[in-house]
C-alpha cells in the first residue's frame, strides 16, 4: 500500500471541510464551521489495482491576515484547490496559493474543484474562466460537497496523478 499526502487548499467559505466530509463519511451538513489549523483525515482509494492510503489535510481557509503556513503543505504530494462557484474572488485566492504551493513544494500535481455546482441560479465562473483554467494544463472538476456530485471522482484522480507512471 502506498501512502500520500494531499492538502485541501482554498479561500474560507468554500467548502474544503465538507468536501473532505462528503469524501470520508459520505456526510454534508449545511452548517458552517470555520476550520481553525488543519484536520487532518484518512481513506484508502483503489487506483489501477494499486491501495492508496491518502492522508487528507483539510487546511484552514486563507484569508486576508490569515495566511496557510508553510509547514502544513511539506510532504504533500497532491493538492486539490477548492474554488466557491458562486464567488469569483476565491479564484483569485487559489491563484494565490497555487503560486505559493509551487514556489514551496515545485511542481506536484493541482487539480482545481469548482464546487457548489448545486446552486446553479448563483453560479458565477463562465465558459470563458472555466476554459482558462482548463488551459493552464489543470484537470477541474465540478463539485458538490451536498449532492457528492464528482467528489469521489476528484479524490480518486488526485491520488491517481500522485502516483508514479
Amino acid at each position: 500500500m502506498i501512502q500520500k499526502k494531499i492538502c485541501v487548499l482554498g479561500a474560507a467559505g468554500v467548502g474544503k471541510t465538507s468536501l473532505t466530509a462528503q469524501f470520508v463519511y459520505s456526510k454534508f451538513s449545511e452548517k458552517y464551521l470555520s476550520s481553525m489549523g488543519v484536520k487532518i483525515d484518512k481513506k484508502t482509494v483503489e487506483v489501477d489495482d494499486t491501495q492508496v492510503n491518502l492522508m487528507i489535510w483539510d487546511i484552514h481557509g486563507e484569508e486576508k491576515y490569515k495566511k496557510i503556513p508553510s509547514s502544513y503543505l511539506r510532504g504533500a504530494s497532491g493538492i486539490l484547490m477548492v474554488i466557491d462557484g458562486t464567488r469569483l474572488d476565491t479564484v483569485a485566492v487559489a491563484k494565490d496559493i497555487h503560486q505559493r504551493v509551487c514556489d514551496e513544494l515545485g511542481e506536484i500535481p493541482i487539480i482545481y474543484l469548482l464546487n457548489k455546482s448545486d446552486l446553479g441560479d448563483a453560479w458565477s465562473i463562465n465558459d470563458n474562466l472555466m476554459a482558462k483554467l482548463e488551459s493552464a494544463n489543470r484537470s477541474v472538476f465540478l463539485t458538490s460537497a451536498k449532492t457528492g456530485a464528482n467528489v469521489e471522482a476528484s479524490f480518486t484522480s488526485i491520488a491517481k496523478a500522485m502516483l508514479p507512471t
